[in-house]
């Protein structure tokens, strides 16, 4: 039977007779992410279409919903969508979800989605968590002009030869990288784009998020010392820097960490400057120089 109607849902086929396909958006990490609406639209649906049915079904089970499940990902998408696209011809309304955030950013379910729309089945988006938008949030760099890239080529040469494309790029870049491309990934853009800010952030609203500030070249020596683990998100900056302005640029992300952990942990300034140092993998010495570097020029 299909799943009954929702006034919150205005997207009604005109003949009553198709079903829905709902592009349901799920946490990237903390269960909490997900909101009101997109629990009742998986249980109301009559099927959940899953990246990976055994990760989903947590998600599912701490929120005590019993919708039927099937799998649907890159390896038999071309198979699967039909199927679907009939299910729904048929009545049936279908919720898609991917292991985390919003599907089809850098996820399945384009094909059917595409499929959906030519055979004119409402697509009815449920928004929910995405990692490149959270960390854009909290990265501290522009944000009124941006462009998302998902995944560089993992081919050294074609990664190149994407970056080159990049160049000339007036806004701040956006990409997802696997942990173990990350330093050669940083290397290639700071050689092809030059200095720039940058931010990486890692495991987004998981336990271990953590966010790294600084220059490409100090981003790289701090992997050096903690190599990258996890769900990773790689966020670089407008222009490139002279050597003058890439040391300045540090001093400024140290000083909006300090400032951000004082306000965060409730703690004074030694005591925040010596956190920001373990985290960027710099003697307290050097974040102190930093530092006060910054606040002579602001003196």
């Amino acid at each position: 039977m299909p799943a009954r109607a929702s006034f919150l849902d205005p997207l009604e086929p005109a003949n009553g007779e198709h079903g829905k396909l709902y592009v349901v958006g799920t946490p990237i990490g903390n269960l909490e992410d997900i909101t009101l609406r997109a629990i009742r639209i998986l249980k109301e649906v009559d099927l959940i279409a899953c990246e990976d049915t055994r990760r989903t079904q947590k998600l599912l089970n701490a929120y005590k919903i019993q919708t039927r499940t099937i799998s649907y990902h890159e390896h038999n998408e071309m198979t699967r969508a039909p199927e679907l696209i009939i299910q729904m011809e048929e009545g049936s309304s279908i919720a898609l979800v991917t292991d985390a955030g919003m599907p089809v950013v850098s996820d399945p379910g384009f094909r059917l989605v595409h499929l959906a729309v030519r055979h004119s089945i409402p697509v009815i988006p449920v928004p929910g968590a995405s990692a490149f938008v959270a960390a854009l949030a909290a990265s501290g760099l522009p944000v009124d002009k941006f462009r998302f890239l998902g995944f560089l080529p993992s081919k050294k040469g074609e990664r190149r030869k994407a970056l080159e494309e990049l160049k000339d790029a007036t806004k701040t870049l956006i990409f997802y990288e696997a942990p173990h491309r990350l330093m050669e990934m940083l290397k290639d853009a700071r050689e092809i784009l030059g200095e720039r800010e940058i931010v990486i952030a890692r495991e987004v609203t998981k336990v271990h998020e953590e966010f790294v500030r600084g220059t490409i070249g100090t981003t790289l020596e701090y992997l050096k010392r903690r190599p990258a683990k996890g769900e990773i998100t790689v966020l670089i900056g407008l222009h490139a820097l002279s050597d003058a302005n890439a040391g300045a640029t540090t001093a400024v992300s140290i000083m909006s960490e300090i400032q951000s952990v004082m306000a965060a942990q409730k703690v004074d300034e030694r005591a925040a400057l010596k956190i920001v140092a373990r985290s960027r993998g710099v003697s307290k010495s050097e974040a102190y120089r930093l530092l006060q570097a910054e606040k002579n020029r602001k003196s």
